[in-house]
């Protein structure tokens, strides 16, 4: 069954992205593999203005946008990304997001020149909020993962991996947007490698939903990996990655505190938690990757300071 890209599109959004967010950095770190037991190649989706992967797809919603306004919920890089890509091209944007946001994500979005609306809940009610905007207003309601452009934006990482011969990819999942681009340009240009999701167990919905092969939702969302922490699936989305991922594994939240930390202390970068999610499946299952040539993508590096040094110091 086929999924809702296009590779013809995908290839064709290279032209409408700004070139500050592609063909980023892919090496491998030699450091971690005594570490870790395998080749790890890392793909750095942070040496860009607005330090994730989100601007992909932002460039592409931003430049197809009809009207002069739009309205997204965001746990907060996919609103910095968004509010950048609209900025340059003179549009309106309104970021949801919650209150408990990382502070440092709600003060690149006000820096950026969107408006910045505060939810007292997660990121959910923040959906459930920027519906209402856009039902009240008639604005274009941007819907991360939903939207084909952040799918598609995202998936022209995919095309800068394909060439090489990995064995695996490990892919961080929270709405799906990166794992299903990423995923149906592998599947489709080098189906010999293998697509492993990665997501917290605190926040399992989507893993829980591609094992059962139906949208399971869950009360809560309980993570310090705030960029993946949903808890209402997409079924569109959900269906595309029934497609493209040839697993979906959960990781518990020390090992992603140790990835931040390997990351840190062995690749000198400053990764938030969804980030280091590869690097957390890796420690947490060193036999099924031993001695693989694997890649991870460090999809973010918005985080708070004092959290991340918290990290870097302690496994608490």
């Amino acid at each position: 069954m086929p999924t809702r890209l296009d590779t013809a599109r995908i290839r064709a959004a290279r032209e409408v992205i700004d070139p500050v967010f592609l063909d980023t950095p892919l090496y491998e770190c030699e450091a971690l593999e005594p570490e870790l037991g395998c080749s790890v190649s890392i793909k750095l989706e942070t040496a860009n203005p607005v330090r994730s992967f989100k601007g992909r797809g932002t460039e592409l919603v931003a430049a197809q946008l009809t009207g002069d306004a739009a309205v997204c919920a965001s746990a907060g890089n996919l609103g910095q990304a968004l509010a950048w890509s609209a900025r340059k091209r003179g549009l309106d944007i309104t970021v949801v997001a919650s209150r408990f946001a990382t502070p440092a994500k709600l003060d690149r979005i006000r820096a950026l020149g969107a408006t910045l609306e505060l939810v007292d809940g997660d990121h959910e009610l923040a959906r459930d909020r920027a519906a209402e905007i856009a039902r009240s207003t008639g604005i274009r309601l941007v819907e991360d993962s939903l939207d084909l452009e952040t799918c598609e934006g995202a998936a022209t990482i995919g095309l800068e991996l394909v060439d090489i011969p990995f064995d695996t990819v490990l892919i961080a999942l929270g709405g799906g947007a990166m794992a299903t681009g990423i995923g149906h340009v592998l599947k489709d240009l080098a189906p010999g490698i293998e697509v492993v999701c990665v997501q917290p167990a605190g926040a399992p919905a989507m893993t829980l939903s591609f094992r059962e092969q139906r949208v399971v939702t869950t009360e809560s969302a309980n993570t310090i990996a705030d960029g993946v922490a949903g808890r209402r699936p997409i079924p569109e989305v959900l269906a595309d990655l029934l497609q493209v991922a040839d697993d979906a594994v959960l990781v518990e939240e020390s090992s992603i505190i140790a990835g931040v930390r390997l990351l840190h202390t062995h690749a000198g970068l400053v990764a938030e938690p969804s980030a280091a999610l590869g690097l957390a499946a890796l420690l947490e299952n060193p036999t099924r990757f031993a001695g693989r040539r694997v890649a991870t993508i460090i999809c973010g590096s918005n985080v708070n300071p004092p959290d991340h040094h918290r990290w870097i110091q302690t496994d608490r």
